[in-house]
């Protein structure tokens, strides 16, 4: 009986964590400030990673061109 409502309420607060989960996401894409970052900032998937070495080969030529 015990186990029951524990497993019970374990489902429930699952439940629970999705549905506010999706509302949150939902209503920060829709909303006016969601619209600006998405426009300035393009879609998540489209940002392409950078490794640390071309990081650093771009920084070195701007310390060398300043010189």
């Amino acid at each position: 009986m015990v186990w029951g409502i524990i497993l019970l309420s374990l489902v429930g607060l699952f439940v629970f964590y999705i549905v506010i989960f999706a509302a949150v996401k939902d209503g920060i894409d829709r909303s006016e400030v969601g619209q600006l970052i998405l426009m300035k900032y393009g879609d998540k998937d489209e940002i392409v990673p950078v490794c640390d070495e071309e990081i650093e080969k771009e920084l070195e030529d701007e310390f060398e061109n300043k010189e």
